[in-house]
C-alpha cells in the first residue's frame, strides 16, 4: 500500500475548475464523477470562495472504528483502504468522518474514499493539493 498523504496546501487558491475531481475519476476508467474521492464545494457563496474536500488521512480514523464488518483497513501513513467485498453499505463510515470527506456511490451503495495516490494533485493547476511522502 502507498504511504503518501494527500495534503491541501492552500484552499484559498482553489478556483473550482474541478480538474482534481475529473483526474480522480479518470483513474478508475469510468465516466462521470461517481467514483471521485475528492470534491470541490462552495464555502457558502461566491464571496466566500471554494474549498477542496478530501480525506486528510487521520492517524486514528473514526471511519474505521465504526465499520461493523472491518471493511476499512488502516493504511500506512494514515487513512484507510476499503475492502469492498466486506462492505455492507451501512454508511456509518460516512457519518463518522468529521470532514465529510467520504463520498457515496449511489450505484454501488458503497463509500468512495481517497487512496492518496496523488493523481489529482498532478492535474491541479493552482497547487492547491500535493502528495507528500509519509515519514
Amino acid at each position: 500500500m502507498a504511504t503518501g498523504r494527500l495534503k491541501v496546501l492552500d484552499p484559498d487558491r482553489c478556483v473550482g475548475c474541478q480538474l482534481c475531481m475529473f483526474a480522480c475519476q479518470r483513474r478508475t476508467g469510468l465516466a462521470g464523477l461517481a467514483e471521485s474521492a475528492i470534491h470541490v464545494r462552495s464555502r457558502g457563496g461566491l464571496s466566500r470562495g471554494l474549498t477542496v474536500i478530501v480525506c486528510r488521512a487521520c492517524e486514528d480514523p473514526p471511519c474505521q472504528s465504526v465499520c461493523p464488518t472491518g471493511a476499512l483497513i488502516k493504511r500506512k501513513g494514515g487513512g484507510v483502504v476499503l475492502a469492498s467485498k466486506k462492505c455492507i453499505g451501512c454508511g456509518f463510515c460516512r457519518e463518522a468522518c468529521p470532514l465529510n470527506a467520504i463520498f457515496w456511490n449511489d450505484e454501488t451503495q458503497k463509500p468512495v474514499i481517497c487512496m492518496h495516490c496523488g493523481y489529482c494533485a498532478e492535474y491541479c493547476p493552482h497547487q492547491v493539493i500535493a502528495l507528500e511522502e509519509a515519514a
